[in-house]
C-alpha cells in the first residue's frame, strides 16, 4: 500500500471509532425520545463543529479537549442515570412493554415543538466526538503531510458509519420500549463515565475498548437490580387463592 493509501485508511479507522459512539449516542436518544429533535441537535453540532474548524483549523491541536471530557461526560452520566433508573424499575415491573404501551411513555416528553433534552444530547455527542475526529485528522495528517487525505478519510468514516446507523433506525425502533430506555440509559451512563474520568486524568487501559467493558459492568448491574426488583414486587403481591 502506498504512503496515501496508508493516511487515508489509517484516518478513516481513527475516525470511525469516534464515529460510531457518535452515531450510538443519536440513534439511541432518537429512538427513545424523538427523531425529529435528536436530528437537529446532531445537525446542529456538525454546523458549530463546522465553524470551530474553520475558525481555528490547525490550531485545533492546541485545544484543550480533557476539560470539554470531563463537562460533556458528567452530563451524560446526569442524564444517563435517570434513564438507567426508570429502565430498571420499568422491565421489572412490566418485562419487555411494547413501543404502543401509554404506561411507559415519558410525562417528559413534549406533545409538540423541540425536545431539548434529546436535541442537546444529540449535539453533545456530536460536537465532542466531531472534535475529536477534527484533532485526529489534523495532528496526523499534518505528520504525515497529507491533511487533505486526512480529511478525505474523516469524512468517508462519518459517512460510512452515518449511513450505517441510519439503516439501523428501523430495527432500534422496535425494540421494546422499557428495554430501550434501559439500554440507551447504560450506553449514556457508560460513555459518561468513560468521558468524564477521561476528562479528569484517568488513563484507560484500552482507550475506547473499555467503554465496551463498562457496558458490560452497567449491563450486569442492571440485571442484578432488576432480579431483586421482581422478587420484591412478587412478594408484595398478595396471592391469589
Amino acid at each position: 500500500m502506498t504512503g496515501a493509501g496508508v493516511v487515508l485508511l489509517t484516518t478513516f479507522l481513527a475516525s470511525a471509532v469516534e464515529a460510531i459512539e457518535m452515531v450510538i449516542i443519536v440513534l439511541g436518544v432518537g429512538a427513545a425520545r424523538g427523531w425529529r429533535s435528536a436530528l437537529m441537535g446532531a445537525a446542529a453540532g456538525f454546523a458549530v463543529l463546522a465553524v470551530v474548524i474553520a475558525v481555528l483549523n490547525v490550531a485545533l491541536a492546541a485545544v484543550p479537549i480533557g476539560p470539554l471530557r470531563a463537562v460533556v461526560g458528567t452530563l451524560l452520566v446526569l442524564f444517563g442515570l435517570q434513564w438507567y433508573r426508570k429502565g430498571i424499575a420499568r422491565v421489572a415491573a412490566r418485562g419487555l412493554a411494547g413501543m404502543s404501551e401509554e404506561a411507559v411513555e415519558e410525562d417528559d416528553i413534549p406533545a409538540s415543538g423541540m425536545d431539548w433534552v434529546a436535541f442537546v444530547l444529540s449535539f453533545k455527542g456530536v460536537l465532542l466526538e466531531g472534535l475529536e475526529i477534527a484533532l485526529i485528522v489534523v495532528s496526523f495528517g499534518l505528520a504525515a503531510g497529507q491533511i487533505g487525505l486526512s480529511i478525505v478519510g474523516a469524512v468517508a468514516a462519518v459517512v460510512v458509519i452515518g449511513a450505517v446507523g441510519f439503516a439501523l433506525k428501523g430495527i432500534v425502533t422496535r425494540i421494546p420500549r422499557s428495554l430501550l430506555q434501559l439500554v440507551v440509559g447504560t450506553l449514556l451512563t457508560s460513555f459518561g463515565t468513560f468521558w468524564s474520568l477521561e476528562g479528569l486524568g484517568v488513563t484507560w487501559p484500552q482507550s475506547d475498548l473499555d467503554i465496551v467493558a463498562l457496558l458490560a459492568v452497567y449491563g450486569l448491574v442492571a440485571a442484578a437490580y432488576i432480579a431483586l426488583e421482581r422478587r420484591r414486587i412478587h412478594q408484595a403481591t398478595p396471592a391469589v387463592a
